[in-house]
């Protein structure tokens, strides 16, 4: 493995790891190369197994006589960038795909769902979650067979996933994915039980009982004169707040734009990445404008991505995630004195916003 310590130390320090993240791991590296030269293990046979036997069974009772710490989680990242540099060096195989029947299952109805029903990457994922605790739970490590579910398993199974969901909406979720994906195995000519569908009854959830919650217009101007503040990221915090405040844009939309999605001749952008997989002209008002502008000729890290807000700690040169934007809109309650958390809560205030300015549901 000393042969490709140096490819390693340059993917640390082009992905902007400081000084002292980057020896700490290259001695997770060390560490793991010398248990692997006791276990008689060959560079090739290096991959997440061995390293899953490393963190589970080694570390735990390591005995070394080298200095070094035994934090889990550093070396877990330390060595999932060791095997993403040997696989870049074709030093190690290909990250191997799972081939259970389940697995190759999802990898279809993963590919039916992008392709032929246009679902987003996030819908999909939750799906497939869902779909593959059902298969698990009737087929285990056998072949699948759709005609041989019964409606009594889907509400045995739906019983159990009830309990996984505090909100009605949320258990929703689960009836919607389940029948999607019975009626494809329909339209693939597939014996699929007649009672499937209707085994499943979507939960109470009156919607219209009350308007979301909102923020009031008091607590609206106390989020906005808390920003603009002094500290690091604070110019990326008051434009991303802006951003769902004058737009209410959702974090992924915020966390996906592009420098390329501004006119700023025409006051107007352009969202690409929505929920509907569709895209949005919407104005840019001044004040979401201005909040990015100062953020882009102040703040903005150098670099040739194109995303508008940029990560600021490594990996650098990477956009920031919809986590990141989440959190960041938290701080900026906390910041403000407003005893909320949720993101979401300023696309409600937006629609809000627009419906007392007269415009329609």
């Amino acid at each position: 493995m000393e042969p490709y310590f140096d490819a390693f130390r340059q993917y640390l320090a082009q992905h902007g790891y400081a000084a002292h993240t980057s020896a700490s791991y290259l001695v997770d590296v060390a560490h793991f190369a010398r248990w692997a030269r006791t276990k008689r293990l060959r560079l090739n046979s290096v991959n997440e197994t061995s390293v899953a036997e490393f963190l589970d069974e080694h570390l735990p009772n390591c005995q070394c006589a080298a200095p070094g710490h035994h934090d889990r989680s550093d070396h877990r990242a330390a060595l999932g960038h060791l095997l993403e540099v040997l696989r870049s060096l074709d030093a190690i195989a290909p990250t191997p795909l799972s081939a259970t029947a389940v697995d190759e299952e999802l990898r279809r109805y993963d590919e039916y769902m992008e392709h032929a029903r246009g679902l987003v990457p996030k819908t999909r994922s939750m799906a497939l979650r869902i779909i593959g605790r059902l298969l698990t739970e009737c087929f285990g490590s056998d072949a699948i067979n759709i005609g041989t579910i019964t409606p009594e398993q889907v509400r045995q199974f739906f019983a159990q996933e009830a309990l996984r969901y505090s909100k009605p909406s949320s258990l929703a979720s689960v009836v919607a994915s389940l029948r999607g994906y019975f009626r494809y195995h329909v339209s693939l000519g597939d014996h699929v039980h007649g009672g499937l569908t209707s085994a499943m009854a979507y939960p109470a959830n009156w919607k219209q009982s009350a308007l979301p919650k909102t923020l009031t217009t008091e607590e609206v101007t106390q989020l906005v004169n808390a920003l603009g503040r002094p500290g690091p990221s604070m110019r990326r915090a008051d434009a991303i707040v802006r951003c769902a405040l004058d737009l209410g844009l959702r974090s992924g939309e915020i966390a996906h734009l592009s420098l390329d999605d501004i006119d700023w001749r025409a006051s107007t952008l352009t969202l690409r990445h929505t929920k509907g997989a569709r895209e949005d002209l919407l104005p840019l008002p001044a004040t979401t404008g201005e909040a990015i502008a100062a953020y882009l000729k102040q703040e903005r890290p150098r670099t040739t991505n194109r995303a508008i807000f940029m990560r600021i700690m490594a990996p650098l040169d990477q956009p920031v995630g919809p986590d990141l934007v989440r959190k960041t809109i938290r701080q900026a309650y906390a910041r403000a004195g407003l005893p909320y958390t949720r993101s979401h809560l300023l696309r409600h205030t937006m629609a809000n916003r627009l419906l007392a300015g007269g415009s329609s549901l």
